[in-house]
């Protein structure tokens, strides 16, 4: 391998903002996540919605079943 040509893989500290965090190594310095192991669904068994502009509120409208009206 020619020398120089590699970045510098430095320790980072990995945060998340469910207050989780752990180090392991990288070449771009500390990193800050929005979800990680420690809260995902997958990995803990939780249903959590992540909805941050009412997705979920405007698709349960859309297909919503509607009330039968009466035959008359």
């Amino acid at each position: 391998m020619r020398p120089g040509i590699h970045p510098m893989y430095k320790k980072a500290t990995v945060t998340c903002v469910c207050g989780n965090t752990f180090e392991t190594r990288t070449t771009i310095g500390d990193l800050k996540l929005e979800i990680c192991s420690a809260c995902h669904p997958f990995f803990t068994g939780r249903q959590k919605l992540v909805d941050s502009a009412g997705r979920v509120e405007k698709y349960n409208r859309k297909y919503a079943k509607k009330a039968e009206a009466p035959a008359a």
